[in-house]
C-alpha cells in the first residue's frame, strides 16, 4: 500500500468511525424517542403547539437512514482502497477527478457518469 492510499485509507476510516458514532447515538435517540412515546398518553397527532412525535419520529429515522446509507459508502470506499480501485469510476474506468473525492470521498463515479444517471 502506498503512502498515499494510506493517507486515504486513514482519513476514510476516520470519517467512517465517525459516521458510526452519529449512526450510534441517532438509534440511541431514536429507541428514547419510542419509548418516551410509549409512556406517554398524549394526544400528541392533535397537538396545535408543535411537532408531533410522529413527525419527530419520521425525521430522526430520515436522518438515521442517510447516516447508515453514508457508513455503508464509506465501507465500500474502504473495500475499493483495498482493491486497488478508489478513486476509479465505476462507469467508465476514468479517474474520478481529485475535487470530487475532496468534496465526496465515497464517490465511486466520476461526474459525467453521475449526471448520466
Amino acid at each position: 500500500m502506498t503512502s498515499e492510499s494510506s493517507a486515504i485509507r486513514a482519513d476514510l476510516r476516520r470519517r467512517r468511525d465517525e459516521t458510526a458514532a452519529q449512526v450510534a447515538a441517532l438509534e440511541d435517540d431514536l429507541r428514547s424517542l419510542f419509548e418516551a412515546s410509549r409512556s406517554s398518553n398524549a394526544d400528541d397527532e392533535h397537538d396545535p403547539e408543535g411537532s408531533t412525535i410522529a413527525f419527530e419520529r419520521a425525521q430522526l429515522t430520515a436522518v438515521l437512514d442517510a447516516a447508515r446509507r453514508r457508513l455503508a459508502d464509506l465501507d465500500a470506499a474502504l473495500d475499493r482502497v483495498d482493491a486497488g480501485g478508489y478513486g476509479v469510476c465505476e462507469r467508465c474506468s476514468r479517474p474520478i477527478p481529485a475535487e470530487r473525492l475532496a468534496a465526496r470521498p465515497s464517490a465511486r463515479t466520476c461526474v459525467a457518469c453521475a449526471n448520466r444517471r
